[in-house]
């Protein structure tokens, strides 16, 4: 059964590091849907009513470029291990960039990383769990090394070029601001 939180509890908090990945769903008033999984150790419960997660370089940088245009986010986690449950977070998020004045506190919270293009600040309106019995049982292997060792293969010039090359602009050429108001 499908329960409402008006706040994550701390078994909801507990629920969420467990897991080893998440989903981030968001979407501008038109254009495309996007969800993204996400994993590695990015994702910070702040207090009972926010969160933060690390948003590391990728093909592509929706997210940014959707909360440009509109605040809303959902983040979801499922167990694919003993207990089945789905936790979805609801709320209005704002993007904190490489340049922006909250940059150093908040990226204080997670491993330093030149691969780190955007934090994430969720404010919850809505915390809901679900049964999750049609989510299959997955064995969790590991972490990917990859976009560590592309990380170590460039220095942040570099990685900035690539953000200019391939993060400057959504799917549906919507400006991702991840260079501030350069």
């Amino acid at each position: 059964m499908a329960e409402r939180f008006e706040e994550l509890s701390e078994k909801h908090t507990a629920f969420i590091q467990e897991q080893h990945i998440f989903f981030v769903g968001t979407a501008a008033p038109e254009g495309l849907v996007n969800v993204s999984p996400k994993g590695m150790d990015s994702f910070r419960v702040l207090d009972k009513r926010q969160v933060a997660w690390l948003n590391l370089t990728g093909s592509g940088n929706e997210t940014a470029a959707h909360l440009l245009e509109s605040s809303r986010m959902t983040v979801m986690f499922c167990s694919f291990e003993r207990q089945p449950m789905i936790l979805r977070l609801y709320g209005n998020a704002r993007a904190i960039h490489l340049g922006d004045k909250d940059w150093k506190n908040f990226s204080s919270l997670f491993p330093a990383s030149l691969a780190a293009r955007q934090i994430f600040v969720l404010d919850l309106s809505l915390v809901q769990t679900s049964c999750g019995y049609g989510v299959p049982f997955l064995e969790w292997k590991g972490e990917r090394p990859t976009l560590k060792k592309w990380e170590e293969a460039h220095d942040l010039s570099q990685i900035k070029e690539y953000w200019r090359e391939k993060n400057t602009l959504s799917l549906d050429d919507k400006y991702t601001g991840i260079f501030g108001d350069e």
